[in-house]
């Protein structure tokens, strides 16, 4: 019952995403929407994270299965962006970078934050 119960307070989340999506004409998408709202929620401690722990993790250790979908549907459609591959992975390359270096770089900047770097400890 208790994963029943953490499954609804995301999925609610989410569901409040896709609306605002709808409801706002920003070109955000709902997925969007819906982590602001959750890290929102969490910072705010209206939602506590042992609320959500467990489901949170079963979908992380999941989420591999999740772009099997996607891979498919790429490689279905080669054929039509088979001319723009060069650019479309020099994209993937060039952001993925972006993210990982924006990501370190916001990481150490919490940790040093944080009572001088013992964050980790």
């Amino acid at each position: 019952m208790k994963y029943v119960f953490q499954m609804m307070i995301i999925g609610g989340i989410t569901f409040v995403g896709e609306l605002l999506h709808v409801w706002l004409p920003l070109p955000v998408p709902a997925s969007v929407y819906g982590m602001m709202l959750l890290f929102l929620c969490l910072c705010l401690k209206i939602i506590k994270e042992e609320q959500i722990r467990e489901t949170a993790d079963f979908l992380l250790l999941i989420m591999p299965v999740l772009f099997i979908g996607p891979g498919v549907g790429i490689i279905d459609n080669y054929t039509s962006i088979s001319d723009a591959i060069l650019p479309f992975i020099i994209t993937v390359f060039v952001t993925t970078v972006i993210v990982m270096a924006v990501t370190g770089l916001v990481a150490q900047a919490i940790i040093r934050r944080t009572k001088g770097g013992k964050a980790h400890e």
